[in-house]
């Protein structure tokens, strides 16, 4: 199996914000995961309750160097835009990352 990391990043919205933030992450994070050299997928998950938005990503990278080309320096420090602000209650200021080991026939759709 050829090596696989997933990076894994949480944050918060008001509810109330939840649509729009996930059209702003799909022009500004989730656009440049998908631009980055080594990037594999990304998968975005959202859970909402009565006051705010949960979102969850798991991006998958060929290697340290390609999370590298997209996070810089350290490779746990998250990325922020410069919108982030106007949306997030709470944010991880770090990313975790952990390598795949097992999988088996992952189909969406």
């Amino acid at each position: 199996m050829a090596p696989l990391i997933g990076r894994i990043w949480e944050g918060s919205t008001r509810d109330t914000d939840a649509d729009r933030y996930l059209e702003y992450l799909r022009g500004s994070g989730l656009a440049e995961y998908a631009r980055t050299e080594g990037n594999r997928g990304v998968l975005a998950f959202r859970s909402t309750g009565a006051e705010r938005a949960d979102f969850l990503l798991l991006t998958l990278w060929d290697s340290e160097e390609a999370i590298r080309r997209f996070a810089g320096e350290p490779l746990e420090r998250a990325r922020f835009y410069p919108d982030d602000d106007a949306f997030l209650i709470r944010r991880q200021p770090t990313a975790r990352h952990l390598a795949l080991v097992h999988h088996s026939g992952l189909r969406l759709g």
